[in-house]
Formats: structure tokens, C-alpha cells, sequence
């Protein structure tokens, strides 16, 4: 298809229509509140055997910090979450997690902040 065939679509119809196409984000990642449900999961099967993985529960470990007083930090942002996840912690197993699956996490953490 030319470009000369897309020149009389006007920017409001080409808008609308890229809308209309699908409800997911650029990235093709589901919606947020689907990737909090996802990386609740991820947390449950990967995270509680150290950490509190809500406001609501207790860890095993009292090194590990609990997930909500970290979503709740100043300093607790989506990139830094994300750095911190794709960076090695002695302390912590190497997760080898996909782009998802560290998206889902850090969208399930910052639902936390209050």
C-alpha cells in the first residue's frame, strides 16, 4: 500500500481507528489492571518464601523487605523497580525474568502504594 493511499485519512479518523483496533498498550502488554493480577501471581509462586508480598501478610524472613513498605517508599518508582529486577542481589536468587513477567511485578507492586 502507498503512502499516497493513507494522505486522505485525516489525523482525528486515523486516531479513532488505531483506538478502536485494540484495548492494549503500545507494547502489546495487556491492560494494567490484567499485568497487577499477573504479577500477583509471579509473587505468590516466586516471592513469598522470603518476602510479604502485601500489606496484609508476614514473610518468613526479617531481612527481606516487605512489598508494600517498598511500594510505598519515596524512592519507589516503575523504572527503579524495574532496574532493581534486572539486577543481580547476592542475596536474592537470580530470577532470569521476561520483560513481562518483570512488568507484571512492578505493576503488581506499585498497586501497593497507598
Amino acid at each position: 500500500m502507498s503512502i499516497h493511499r493513507w494522505s486522505g485519512i485525516g489525523p482525528a479518523a486515523l486516531i479513532a481507528a488505531l483506538l478502536v483496533v485494540s484495548p492494549q498498550t503500545a507494547r502489546g502488554a495487556a491492560p494494567e489492571k490484567d499485568g497487577v493480577a499477573a504479577g500477583r501471581k509471579l509473587v505468590e509462586a516466586w516471592c513469598m518464601t522470603c518476602h510479604a508480598t502485601d500489606a496484609n501478610t508476614v514473610g518468613p524472613s526479617t531481612t527481606a523487605p516487605n512489598f508494600a513498605r517498598v511500594a510505598n517508599q519515596a524512592s519507589t518508582t516503575e523504572l527503579a523497580l524495574k532496574v532493581f529486577l534486572r539486577s543481580s542481589h547476592p542475596s536474592m536468587p537470580n530470577l532470569v525474568l521476561t520483560p513481562e513477567q518483570s512488568d507484571d511485578i512492578v505493576s503488581y507492586i506499585l498497586s501497593l502504594k497507598r
